[in-house]
């Protein structure tokens, strides 16, 4: 089988899916499938065993869009499938010209982010598929065309699922594949990295994008509010106005690896989105032993289950953040087991069986 992955981002780029396509890649590549790339970049990826080809995202956003479906049906004609998990208008098009079929990994509503981009829309996720406005309609609508278009749809939420299926899916064509738990490496001591990272006492960590959708405010008010130091790793662009705010401190983007010895080190990893799907900051934070501290938002309940192996408040909720973080950090007893229960909670997510429902999944719609 030949696959050509399309994604928004790649390393190295900061966040879930810069992790997910190259991992899908190598798992291809060793089942002995061909496998390219297509992505956009700020300059040229780095090689590896297989052709990455990017669009410069110097170029102006029309003329990044024109390229980008362009290159996407130029090089899907050589492929037997296209699996995307981003550039969702793009793959769709040039999937579309090329008369390739294409799998689609839907990670959120992007009608829902480009209105809060745009400034059209302002309230939650769940508001936004009950009563989005008129200007909204274009993006809706080009968003249900395209997802309706692909051959396959796969979340890693249920909760991302439902939505597609209003969206026009067909439950059928519709899967939830979980975000797998990434492959460990051999991880350093946990007191030997809290020394190497300055950790003095209980403290929370935060990795991905810097952006609004992650509601870091929120965070850091009530890490503040709670006097539990908050350590930070990522990029994007909300980092300078977050820095202003003081409290928290700010690492930068930090490879893979490096992010998990953060997770490892901290006493909790803290999530404050004000919408999400299934981030993968959470697999891997359980993956490494450390209890998730999060909203309810989206699929994130649907692996942190409140008091098992975290906590759970309400979005935008500073007071019973603050409240949550209080209460792990004054009650050792609950610390220990929500920690002693994290690895094992994440343990079916493994890779290669994730993957491998994925690869299943590319097959039949390569046929």
């Amino acid at each position: 089988m030949k696959v050509l992955i399309v994604t928004g981002i790649w390393p190295p780029d900061v966040g879930g899916p810069a992790s997910h396509a190259p991992e899908v890649a190598e798992f291809l590549l060793a089942r002995g499938h061909d496998v390219e790339v297509v992505t956009t970049a700020d300059r040229p990826p780095e090689p590896r065993p297989y052709p990455v080809r990017a669009v410069p995202r110097r170029h102006a956003p029309g003329i990044r869009h024109y390229r980008g479906a362009a290159l996407v049906r130029r090089r899907a004609r050589a492929n037997d499938v296209i699996y995307t998990t981003g550039m969702l208008g793009r793959s769709s098009v040039g999937a579309l010209l090329a008369r390739t079929p294409f799998v689609l990994k839907l990670t959120a509503d992007p009608a829902f982010e480009r209105a809060r981009r745009w400034g059209l829309w302002r309230g939650s996720l769940d508001d936004f598929q009950r009563a989005a406005p008129v200007p909204t309609l274009p993006l809706r609508l080009a968003r249900d065309a395209d997802v309706r278009r692909a051959a396959h749809v796969v979340t890693p939420s249920a909760y991302l699922r439902t939505l597609a299926i209003g969206w026009g899916v067909q439950p059928d064509r519709a899967t939830v594949l979980p975000n797998p738990a990434p492959p460990l490496p051999e991880l350093r001591d946990r007191e030997e990295l809290r020394r190497e990272l300055g950790f003095e006492g209980p403290t929370l960590a935060f990795a991905g994008r810097l952006t609004a959708q992650k509601s870091l405010d929120v965070a850091i008010a009530a890490a503040r509010r709670a006097a539990t130091p908050l350590v930070i790793a990522g990029d994007g662009p909300d980092r300078a106005a977050l820095e202003r705010l003081g409290h928290a401190r700010f690492l930068g983007a930090l490879p893979r690896a490096r992010v998990l010895e953060l997770f490892r080190a901290a006493d909790a990893s803290l999530l404050s989105s004000a919408w999400e799907n299934f981030p993968h900051s959470v697999v891997e934070a359980l993956a490494v032993g450390t209890p998730v501290i999060a909203t309810r938002a989206g699929g994130v309940e649907e692996v942190v289950r409140d008091g098992e192996n975290g906590l759970l408040v309400e979005p935008g909720d500073v007071d019973a953040l603050a409240a949550a973080i209080g209460r792990f950090v004054s009650e050792p007893a609950l610390a220990d087991a929500l920690r002693a229960h994290a690895a094992a909670s994440v343990a079916g997510y493994a890779p290669d069986l994730v993957y491998g429902r994925l690869e299943a999944i590319l097959e039949r719609a390569a046929r």
